[in-house]
């Protein structure tokens, strides 16, 4: 084992949705702080320029069912590199906390006797949908929003979608697409085939596509513009309150062409 001055630690940190200007400063600093990172599918790459100074950098992410390391695996691997190296930082797309994980993996270097830390990222369930103009709240259209998670760990449909199916309030589903089919089958038998949706792909990227359309038509719009994973689901009257944005960087973009 390599000896190190360097106190064994972890911080999991939150990269944002996707565009890497949505990265805190704190969490800029942990990366740049950092003896080995090990990064997941959804974090832009373009976030690891920060890791210049570190020994390692690892992808440990999954992209459609395909791990490059299991759970426990990953577990592990922050164990040993931390008592290797010294400081792991683990970069997770959106917020940590928010179906990420990051939780466990704490937990499970505390038992280790690890430092943990963590820096909260930006939350794809929050940022996107606002990226598009579309407010998850918003005074007398929606008092409140659920945020949940499509595909439970036995890959199922969340149950939880079937009671917000009965709300007014406005739903967010991430890593739904798969049951897509399933949803529109619960927001349908409420009674809502009129209900507008949206479902954004790749949101924050340059690539980003939308679909909006209502719960009886989503499902032609997303064989339409061809949409798939990663991508969030919206539902609710506030998709049809979506603001038409004027972006700041476009702007300075065609002041710095005109000069």
């Amino acid at each position: 084992m390599q000896t190190t001055n360097n106190i064994p630690k972890l911080t999991v940190v939150g990269a944002g949705p996707g565009d890497p200007d949505l990265i805190s400063l704190k969490a800029i600093k942990a990366i740049q702080s950092a003896d080995v990172v090990l990064y997941d599918a959804l974090i832009n790459v373009d976030l690891l320029k920060y890791a210049s100074s570190a020994q390692e950098v690892i992808f440990v992410g999954k992209r459609k069912g395909c791990y490059a390391y299991q759970q426990e695996q990953i577990n592990e691997l922050i164990v040993q590199r931390a008592k290797s190296f010294g400081h792991v930082v683990r970069l997770k797309g959106g917020d940590p906390f928010v179906f990420g994980r990051g939780a466990e993996e704490i937990d499970y270097a505390k038992s280790k006797n690890l430092r943990v830390d963590v820096v909260p990222g930006m939350s794809s369930a929050l940022s996107v949908p606002t990226h598009q103009g579309i407010p998850l709240t918003k005074r007398g259209i929606s008092e409140s929003f659920w945020v949940i998670t499509g595909t439970t760990k036995n890959h199922d449909i969340s149950s939880d979608i079937e009671l917000a199916a009965k709300s007014t309030a406005t739903i967010v589903i991430l890593m739904g697409m798969s049951k897509l089919s399933e949803i529109v089958q619960l927001f349908s038998a409420e009674n809502k085939q009129d209900l507008p949706i949206a479902i954004i792909q790749n949101g924050t990227y340059a690539n980003e596509n939308i679909g909006v359309g209502t719960i009886a038509s989503i499902q032609d719009i997303v064989e339409e513009k061809e949409l798939s994973s990663p991508a969030i689901i919206v539902i609710g009257e506030v998709v049809s309150q979506r603001a038409t944005l004027d972006r700041i960087q476009t702007e300075v973009r065609e002041l710095e062409t005109s000069f």
